[in-house]
């Protein structure tokens, strides 16, 4: 079987972040629990996992607003804003920045790769304002238990995977990071700074 089609980029390298963004697009389009995502506002990038190991970060979501999507919160040192970041200078700017760890979310068994977007997706909030969504309770980000959590994101994989996605875009995960790179010869993608905070 001939290898899938994928994302690359003008140097022939495969784009890993075009490609999860065509992944996410596809699961936002058939997924009802995540159609309030507007992934025009999320930027989609990679991070080096500095050591190869299987515990540590996979992915992660930073959101570029405060509670209910506004742009300065307070506390006990002061008033904050957070460094803005748009698609080009001009264009629209971004409101979450989605970030995986590479190689070792390539390492994940295939069934995990796709939990793990899932789970981060989920994250963003209702309003896709900026905000994380927000659970009752002093753990707001997981909600009581984060193995719920990841429970109620591993039955929105499978039913994505039931509903029939693209191969193409499927056909990725079941490969791990050294597979894929002896297949294109190279993996690339985008890189972000993590904003700052700044004071107002």
């Amino acid at each position: 079987m001939s290898p899938p089609v994928a994302a690359r980029n003008g140097s022939g390298l495969f784009d890993f972040s075009l490609h999860m963004r065509r992944v996410c697009a596809d699961m936002c389009a058939r997924l009802p629990e995540l159609a309030h995502i507007d992934l025009d506002r999320v930027a989609v990038a990679v991070r080096r996992a500095r050591k190869r190991v299987p515990h540590g970060l996979q992915a992660s979501l930073t959101p570029l607003r405060f509670a209910g999507g506004e742009l300065i919160t307070e506390n006990r040192r002061g008033r904050w804003t957070i460094q803005r970041l748009y698609q080009r200078p001009g264009g629209q700017e971004y409101l979450y920045i989605l970030n995986f760890y590479l190689p070792r979310f390539l390492d994940l068994p295939f069934e995990e790769k796709l939990v793990t977007i899932v789970h981060e997706l989920w994250h963003i909030g209702p309003d896709c304002d900026g905000d994380l969504r927000r659970h009752e309770g002093r753990c707001y980000i997981h909600s009581g238990r984060q193995s719920h959590y990841d429970a109620w994101a591993g039955e929105l994989s499978r039913r994505w995977l039931s509903l029939g996605p693209p191969e193409e875009l499927v056909q990725v995960f079941r490969s791990p990071w050294g597979e894929l790179l002896a297949r294109y010869g190279g993996i690339t993608g985008t890189r972000i700074p993590t904003p700052r905070l700044i004071r107002v």
